[in-house]
């Protein structure tokens, strides 16, 4: 395999929780006295921090949002407890790479564990999950993905990031790394693959069992 590392993004690539994160931020901010639709949050914020996403928020809406990130997590814990589930087949996949995996994500390190806890599959990822709140910009910039490679150990040509997100696209684009498009998450609607290929995805897969053959098709290319 030309490719010595495969980064996941979590949120509708290991765990299908968009959907769930989406329900969370709208009952958060109607606390707030805010009022989105869940159209306008999966649209404009699928892929961004929590970080980001508040403080776009505070500026189109004129407002703050103090303790946001801990509200949050409370909705979406109870959430996660009752509604949860890994992305179909992800665990078997994770086992049957020959290459070394991790996360890179734009969660918090707590939310990341929270939700692969919640599926069984933090212990099988640690200690080689990165969040955006270690680097100083997060998606679409490419520095969670670069920080990730340099933690592992691999060049940025050597890697090749599994991402759902239009921004998580954009980052493996500009860290130089082969990205791959994820279709698969309950949030992803018609069309999005190609909007993935837009933004710059080498191939899309629609289930997580469509990814080792994908993987061999790119060794291929490259051998050609």
């Amino acid at each position: 395999m030309r490719f010595d590392l495969v980064i996941f993004d979590c949120d509708g690539v290991l765990i299908d929780s968009e959907l769930l994160a989406l329900r969370a931020a709208v009952a958060c901010l109607a606390e707030y006295g805010v009022a989105i639709s869940d159209d306008e949050i999966l649209e404009r914020y699928t892929g961004i921090s929590t970080a980001g996403m508040v403080a776009d928020l505070e500026t189109r809406y004129g407002c703050t949002l103090p303790d946001f990130e801990i509200r949050e997590r409370r909705h979406l814990s109870a959430l996660f407890a009752a509604e949860l589930r890994a992305i179909e087949s992800v665990e078997r996949v994770l086992y049957s790479l020959s290459c070394r995996v991790c996360v890179g994500s734009s969660g918090t390190p707590e939310r990341l564990q929270l939700g692969l806890s919640c599926v069984g599959l933090y212990d099988r990822l640690w200690p080689h999950i990165y969040s955006a709140t270690m680097v100083a910009r997060g998606k679409p910039a490419p520095d969670l993905f670069l920080h990730a490679a340099r933690q592992m150990g691999v060049e940025p040509r050597r890697c090749v990031v599994i991402e759902d997100s239009l921004p998580g696209i954009a980052a493996a684009v500009a860290a130089e790394m082969t990205a791959i498009g994820f279709t698969g998450g309950t949030h992803c609607r018609p069309g999005h693959d190609s909007r993935l290929y837009a933004a710059g995805a080498t191939l899309v897969v629609g289930s997580m069992v469509q990814l080792p053959a994908a993987l061999m098709r790119l060794n291929q290319r490259a051998e050609s």
